[in-house]
């Protein structure tokens, strides 16, 4: 529903006039132009050095050079070049289109460098826990939560207190539930997805008033995942505004580079780590830097929950390929050995969610990973037809080192323009069996009749 990060950056960084696919590009001057077009090839070194040679020679261009550079610094990773790029900008331009966006973005990626670092530096744990033995967690699971929202106009669903009226005792009944919020619940901000000729609903930006948010708590969340494709919709701003709202109802969060969500539950302290397909979110296209930022999460907790919104989207998309997913050009992770690499590095359960629907389930190293969670509650927006339209919540209970006990498919629908209802024909139970069976033959969890799951 949204472009790839990459094009994304890419439209903001090119100057409009060197991308007019009307004209021919207008040849930029000197090592300037010449950056630019390793850039765009991502020549990423090269592209550095010629924008270091601009900054020199070109003092006229020499803001141009530093926020084109910074994406070069950017796309290597490298978020402490980005920031002393991007802020010497700012002093410069401080109006340029895109800056106060990316920049914040990079500021919370260089943030969770020394996270990184001590995962990296592998030390100790001072965390000691007192949990008695036998004990568990007992935590309950949805999928993409959009309840209404106010961008276009008229899609606030009339009902709107009694959204979760049908399911809430399954949300509620739970040590702890979460779900991952997709889109911000705020009333600032603007969008820049939808251009001025965009047609009545062919762009997808989500805003639900804050206002409604209480019903959230009402229902029974306790964290929320803000990684995925519509928490900036309305800028980072409207973003931070939705981790406010959700402090202040006592809803923990996790999403941006850098916010870890952690829950106290059964004496157990449990991390929540949310991942996204751009680097506005932890990343999950870089597996390296997921396995550091476990590993130091797992050093001060008892338990650690990654989840994820990646994957291919849509009807076609409920198997789990082997290799990297790709949806309209943008990498969607390559969630198999994502999944395998966050659990060797200390995570304890993995939650998928972004394809829209339900998809299959394994248990590997004893614990579980449920590669999709579906549409629970997404009113008005989405297409919710077939598949599209079966949802669950995923009940799953484990112990104190994390190894997944067993657990249960309670599987709803949506009716009407989205709301969640509990599904007495148990589509959700018959799905996930035999798409567990279909794409991990080895290592799918067991699916009985009543929705019941096993090892």
């Amino acid at each position: 529903m949204s472009p790839s990060w990459f094009a994304a950056l890419l439209s903001l960084s090119v100057p409009v006039h060197a991308q007019d696919a009307d004209a021919a590009p207008s040849p930029l001057p000197g090592a300037y132009g010449e950056g630019v077009v390793l850039l765009r090839e991502k020549q990423l070194s090269p592209a550095i050095e010629a924008f270091a040679r601009c900054i020199d020679t070109q003092p006229d261009y020499a803001a141009d050079c530093r926020w084109e550079r910074g994406w070069a610094h950017w796309m290597n990773g490298d978020w402490g070049k980005v920031v002393a790029d991007w802020e010497a900008v700012r002093a410069a331009d401080p109006g340029r289109e895109g800056l106060s966006r990316y920049l914040a973005q990079a500021q919370d990626n260089l943030g969770l460098e020394a996270l990184l670092a001590k995962g990296r530096s592998a030390a100790p744990s001072t965390f000691q826990s007192n949990v008695p033995a036998g004990t568990t967690l007992r935590l309950r699971a949805v999928g993409d939560l959009m309840i209404s929202t106010d961008f276009p106009a008229g899609k606030i669903n009339p009902e709107i207190n009694a959204t979760f009226s049908d399911v809430s005792e399954w949300l509620a009944d739970a040590d702890i539930t979460f779900g991952n919020l997709e889109g911000p619940v705020c009333d600032s901000g603007k969008t820049t997805k939808c251009k001025p000729d965009s047609k009545p609903g062919s762009c997808y930006a989500f805003r639900t008033p804050s206002k409604y948010m209480p019903l959230y708590q009402k229902a029974g969340f306790d964290v929320m995942s803000t990684a995925n494709n519509h928490a900036g919709d309305f800028g980072p701003s409207c973003r931070i505004e939705t981790e406010g709202h959700l402090d202040a109802l006592g809803i923990a969060h996790t999403g941006r580079p850098g916010d870890i969500a952690t829950v106290e539950a059964n004496g157990l302290k449990v991390a929540f780590i949310g991942f996204h397909t751009s680097r506005n979110s932890h990343y999950v296209n870089d597996h390296e830097k997921a396995e550091l930022l476990v590993r130091a999460v797992d050093q001060e907790h008892d338990l650690v929950v990654v989840s994820f919104h990646g994957g291919a989207e849509g009807s076609k998309a409920l198997h789990v390929p082997e290799g990297r997913e790709t949806f309209y050009g943008e990498n969607r992770g390559e969630l198999r050995v994502f999944t395998h690499t966050v659990i060797d590095a200390g995570a304890d359960l993995v939650l998928g969610h972004g394809p829209h629907v339900l998809r299959g389930m394994e248990v590997y190293n004893d614990r579980l990973i449920a590669y999709s969670l579906g549409n629970f509650a997404t009113y008005g927006r989405f297409n919710l037809s077939g598949n599209l339209g079966i949802g669950a919540v995923l009940e799953v209970v484990m112990d104190t080192e994390g190894r997944f006990v067993g657990g249960k498919i309670l599987p709803t629908k949506q009716q009407g323009e989205g709301v969640p209802v509990q599904d007495p024909s148990g589509k959700a139970v018959d799905l996930v069996r035999t798409l567990s069976a279909d794409d991990f033959p080895g290592s799918a969890v067991k699916v009985a009749q009543d929705g019941g799951l096993a090892k």
